[in-house]
């Protein structure tokens, strides 16, 4: 079949319209087209290099935009007040130093001036004449010439004399005579050129400030810099040597100065080696390395290999010293969808840092008492805010800083103790038994409800699977009270879901202060996405937490000072980071938060496992009052039936040393007898030991009936809990 169209004619013949080449020929140029169209930049116009724009911008770089005329003729005035601050302060010692200058050229003046009142050039002559009158005392004529001449000279000083006398007399009389401002004109008038001519090549009369940084950025500057760090090369003779080209600025950007440069070719040098020598750079720049904040520029923002982009801070931008306090969005937010990034915190730019937690892992880590629990908490708290979000949380510490999270938890496992530990490998079996069935369930979903075999907003809803958030503190705790049996166990179980559980809705959370081969495997730590490290001790603990090698690409935490308190390195990938002031969240806010996620879950039907029968959760929601000690006896009792003193008042010290740090037996027993607690036996077996303790269900009978039952209601989800699963000892009851 041939198809008998064709295309226009070109140059006198037809194109088919089908071809059996692959590529088309183009069309020749007309003869038309080249006498109408002239290339400016073709290789025979001699007026090509003439007439070619030059591509560069027409203003500079501090004009070309409103944002960076503002930015540096604030800088201008800050500088011009600095001045001025700077030597008001010195008045008094301008003052005293030009008192001096003044007398040192009052004394210069009057040696100047003393050959002309004493008639210097008069002198040689009179003296010779002396001389020859002497040599030929008969000789009347040069008698004469040396008596007049001598006469000459006399009257010459007299008149010199009486006219300084007479000028200083009448500038004394005058400034006598003068109102006090006119009096202090006329003083200035004659100190300052005095002071002026008494100043020398090595006194002057006003300091030379040197401006801090906050002030003062050059190129050259920064040149000097890298140069002493190593990344420029010396120059010989005169020359310095190669120097940067910038790209941008230096210009004032914030409360800070902000750089874009390339570094010279030929010197084998690269943006990582700028970024590996930031505390040289900073200690030369004169500034502590937490100012300096430098990053590579990649290709896909106009960079190469050898670009940097550097930002020095005015001073600290990580201290929040009279400035509020970086409290976290999430205090005003009604209602959070964990499918969006959670608000983390600020960088040192201010800039807004958020985190997306959905098909990630986390990993917090640092020293104690620097924010790592209160940032971690962060994450689990955008969780609160979101109904279809299921929290199991466990606490190696067994503290207060997660014990809200009773209200709203599926599962919650405080402390490390035997049965905390059988509590916490049991919440993993239920996990990876959730995990498995949400893949088989996941699969047998048609493409059009599940197109990647993942979970989605809409299966979530409606097919009643929440995203899981599994939160784990102190870490090391739980493996160091294993055995190692369990330990490598417990390891795997937690390697299979931080590895695997992402794709079924899974988010983990792990925090730990050692994060050592031995508190936290390595296994572990290297398959999760997401890390965040407070202040550590040195480079190689920042590098377990962040990453090997990641202090070396500048991300170091051991820069860090004990002020940092929730600062940390945020490392999101193999070659970004950032140092994040962290959003603030205090307990009692955090507790605010889990009775919202409490009443968000009840109103969606979302409340379920350990939070539906907690009963000190369901009393703080209804309103009811429990005495504190029976609250926190039964928080600490949660995982067992029944426990012995000893422990049970070990486990309350942990939870508030300060309340229960200086109680013993007898005042326990006490305050739980106040409480409403009647104890149906006074010792129980634990273990095989028989000793003074008390029962769980004599606790609960001490709280109200109406608060019990409604803590009991029917929990849909399947119970793993060994709390409730597993037998326990038979009690030995003594009258």
């Amino acid at each position: 079949m041939t198809d008998t169209q064709t295309e226009p004619q070109i140059n006198g013949h037809a194109e088919p319209k089908v071809t059996l080449i692959k590529w088309a020929p183009e069309p020749e140029p007309t003869a038309v087209e080249d006498t109408e169209v002239e290339a400016v930049d073709r290789a025979d116009n001699p007026l090509a290099d003439w007439l070619t724009v030059p591509d560069v911008p027409i203003l500079p770089t501090w004009a070309r935009s409103r944002q960076a005329i503002t930015a540096n003729v604030t800088a201008l005035g800050r500088l011009c007040v600095w001045h001025c601050q700077y030597h008001a302060l010195r008045v008094p010692k301008y003052g005293a130093r030009a008192a001096w200058l003044a007398v040192k050229g009052l004394v210069r003046g009057i040696r100047g001036m003393w050959p002309t009142l004493t008639a210097h050039d008069r002198t040689a002559a009179v003296r010779a004449l002396k001389a020859q009158v002497k040599a030929q005392p008969e000789d009347v004529d040069l008698a004469v010439r040396y008596a007049l001449l001598h006469r000459e000279r006399t009257v010459a000083r007299r008149a010199r004399w009486g006219a300084a006398a007479v000028a200083v007399a009448a500038t004394v009389t005058g400034w006598y005579l003068a109102p006090p401002l006119v009096q202090a004109g006329m003083a200035a008038a004659v100190a300052i050129p005095l002071a002026y001519l008494g100043r020398g090549d090595d006194v002057q009369l006003l300091d030379n400030p040197t401006p801090p940084l906050r002030v003062d950025m050059s190129a050259q500057q920064l040149n000097d810099a890298l140069r002493a760090a190593g990344l420029l090369k010396n120059g010989k003779g005169d020359d310095d040597g190669p120097r940067i080209t910038c790209i941008m600025g230096p210009v004032r950007d914030g409360r800070g100065w902000s750089v874009m440069f390339d570094l010279p070719k030929g010197g084998g040098k690269t943006a990582a080696d700028v970024l590996a020598k930031r505390t040289t750079i900073a200690a030369e720049l004169g500034v502590d390395e937490i100012q300096v904040i430098a990053s590579r520029v990649r290709a896909a923002a106009g960079g190469n290999a050898g670009r940097v982009s550097m930002w020095v801070a005015d001073d600290d931008p990580y201290l929040l010293d009279g400035e509020p306090k970086n409290n976290t969005p999430l205090l005003k937010t009604d209602r959070f969808s964990i499918w969006e990034p959670i608000p983390f915190g600020r960088d040192a730019r201010g800039n807004r840092i958020t985190v997306p937690v959905m098909w990630q892992s986390l990993f917090f880590g640092g020293l104690p008492r620097r924010g790592k629990t209160f940032t971690q908490r962060l994450m689990t708290a955008a969780g609160l805010l979101d109904p279809y979000v299921r929290h199991y949380i466990a606490d190696g510490k067994g503290g207060a800083d997660w014990m809200p999270t009773k209200a709203v938890a599926h599962r919650l496992v405080m402390g490390a103790e035997d049965d905390a530990v059988d509590a916490l490998k049991s919440m993993l079996k239920e996990l990876l038994a959730e995990m498995e069935r949400r893949f088989v369930l996941l699969r047998g979903l048609p493409p059009s409800v599940c197109p990647e075999g993942k979970l989605t907003p809409a299966i979530v809803e409606k097919y009643n699977l929440p995203v899981i958030f599994v939160t784990i503190d102190e870490l090391q705790e739980y493996f160091t009270a294993m055995e190692k049996d369990d330990r490598d166990q417990v390891i795997n179980d937690l390697c299979r879901i931080a590895r695997r559980g992402p794709a079924a809705g899974f988010v983990s959370n792990f925090a730990s202060q050692r994060p050592d081969a031995e508190s936290v495997p390595t296994k572990l730590r290297e398959i999760i996405t997401l890390r965040y490290c407070t202040q550590v001790v040195d480079q190689t603990s920042s590098d377990m937490v962040l990453g090997k090698g990641k202090a070396a690409q500048g991300a170091d935490a051991s820069v860090l000072s004990e002020e940092h308190r929730g600062t940390g390195v945020l490392v999101t990938g193999p070659a970004s980071f950032v140092t994040v002031l962290a959003d603030f969240l205090d307990g009692p806010a955090f507790s605010e938060l889990c009775q919202r996620g409490r009443s968000l879950r009840i109103e969606h039907g979302q409340l379920s496992g350990d939070a539906v029968g907690d009963i000190t959760a369901a009393a703080d929601s209804a309103g009811l009052t429990i005495a504190p000690v029976l609250s926190d006896c039964l928080d600490v009792m949660r995982h067992t039936d029944r426990m012995h003193t000893v422990d049970l008042l070990d486990r309350l010290v942990n939870v508030d040393e300060d309340r229960y740090g200086d109680w013993d037996a007898e005042r326990l027993a006490a305050e739980l007898e106040t409480a409403g607690v009647d104890r149906t036996t006074k010792q129980v077996k634990v273990g095989g030991k028989n000793l003074a303790g008390y029962r769980r269900s004599d606790l609960e009978a001490a709280v109200p009936a109406e608060l019990l039952l409604a803590a009991r209601r029917v929990d849909p989800t399947p119970s793993t809990n060994p709390a409730t699963d597993t037998p326990s000892d038979e009690t030995t009851e003594t009258a």
